[in-house]
């Protein structure tokens, strides 16, 4: 098995990216729910699937309990999520409270591993190892070109930026929309109210999520 996705022109003609191909992610019209994880579960590990599913029924509760703490939750072999919100900006310190958060979401930092990509001769003639950071749950993962039209494909702004130029790569499968499980990002965005959750949204009248999740 492995990820699919299709080859797209960069049709914005305002982007320095513009006439340029990219590898987009497309996916299958189908969600994996609890039902069928808890059946590869089952498969992998000597647990019964009903007691699988009653234990991925409650890591919601679990998660929304902790959240109430204020607490950062890290699953091993996952990643670390926490709670994001966005604010409204103010002219006084005494009006900036609670009732001036807007949009919630769930942060989410994914558990990465250390993988050797090759090795680098110093000028003393010592060997250095060179690694990379790969995110643990995709450092395996398998790309393929498909031409099945019945999968969908995710982030239409890859190839066709509504936000400034688009100058370097092809950033895939970025949905924005309140609630979703985005990436943290380690400075502060600034953007409207009901404006996308994910990357920077430029404008004065929210403050983003700040702060590094580790």
């Amino acid at each position: 098995m492995s990820q699919k996705f299709i080859k797209s022109q960069n049709k914005n003609s305002f982007s320095q990216a513009y006439g340029k191909y990219f590898a987009q992610a497309v996916y299958d019209n189908h969600f994996i729910g609890t039902e069928e994880l808890a059946d590869f579960i089952q498969r992998q590990a000597s647990v019964k699937k009903s007691d699988i599913k009653a234990v991925l029924q409650e890591l919601g509760e679990a998660f929304k309990h902790f959240f109430e703490m204020g607490q950062k939750i890290k699953l091993d072999g996952i990643g670390i999520f926490k709670v994001g919100f966005s604010s409204i900006g103010v002219n006084k310190l005494e009006d900036c409270g609670a009732q001036t958060i807007t949009t919630r979401r769930v942060l989410f930092q994914p558990e990465t591993t250390r993988v050797v990509v090759g090795q680098q001769k110093t000028e003393q003639g010592t060997v250095k190892q060179k690694y990379v950071n790969a995110i643990t749950m995709l450092k395996d993962v398998v790309f393929e070109e498909t031409h099945d039209n019945a999968m969908n494909v995710e982030g239409e702004s890859n190839t066709k930026p509504s936000n400034g130029t688009n100058s370097g790569g092809s950033n895939t499968g970025g949905n924005s929309g309140t609630g979703s499980v985005t990436p943290s990002n380690g400075g502060s965005n600034s953007g409207s109210t009901g404006s996308g959750d994910q990357g920077g949204n430029s404008g004065g009248g929210t403050s983003g999520d700040s702060g590094d999740m580790n």
